[in-house]
């Protein structure tokens, strides 16, 4: 819902850096795996009880993803490639921070699995409607919106990881909002792909 409805207002700061990086000979893809690197990075500080660092990390790691899918549409390099990396390091990434608040707090494993589930139905309606639908986007590929996108899961994450005593809460709300997510998108997968 963020992503859809607010990444208007800060466009302009991923524009510019975009614009900044490409200047200085930075490829899209070079950025994409450095958000990668500082993603998973951010689940070895959840890992160490390092909350406030992993936390900043995340969103750094977050903003590059932003910063270059504009890179690339900005060089007119996008490619089904560059798409295919985006969205599969976007998953690692927080399945990192996942496993590693697992392995944190062993009383929150199992509810972490179903929310591991919930991502997984999410996001299985998402990149299916998406493979099937004849529309696009300005990603490559047709962008379901829904109430969790990559901004409220990175909101859920750094709630679990700097806030412990609430993990088992945080984790259920975000196991139910990923829940009403999936559904909301299949819902719309089966109006915009039973038209077409």
């Amino acid at each position: 819902m963020l992503d859809t409805h607010g990444r208007r207002f800060v466009q302009p700061i991923i524009q510019q850096t975009a614009q900044t990086f490409l200047h200085f000979g930075w490829t899209a893809t070079g950025v994409t795996w450095a958000a990668f690197i500082i993603g998973l990075g951010a689940g070895v500080l959840v890992w160490l009880g390092l909350p406030v660092l992993a936390v900043i990390t995340l969103w750094i790691s977050g903003f590059l993803d932003a910063v270059d899918g504009t890179m690339a549409r900005i060089a007119k390099r996008t490619s089904p490639w560059g798409t295919l990396l985006d969205i599969t390091f976007d998953r690692v990434v927080e399945l990192t921070i996942i496993i590693a608040l697992g392995l944190r707090y062993s009383e929150a494993l199992f509810l972490l699995l179903v929310l591991t589930a919930s991502i997984v139905f999410s996001m299985t309606i998402f990149l299916t409607v998406g493979a099937l639908s004849e529309k696009q986007g300005y990603k490559s590929f047709y962008y379901q919106a829904g109430l969790a996108e990559r901004t409220e899961g990175f909101l859920f994450l750094s709630v679990m990881v700097l806030f412990p005593a609430a993990l088992l809460w945080s984790t259920g709300i975000f196991i139910i909002v990923e829940i009403f997510t999936g559904v909301q998108r299949l819902l719309e997968g089966r109006r915009l792909l039973k038209s077409s």
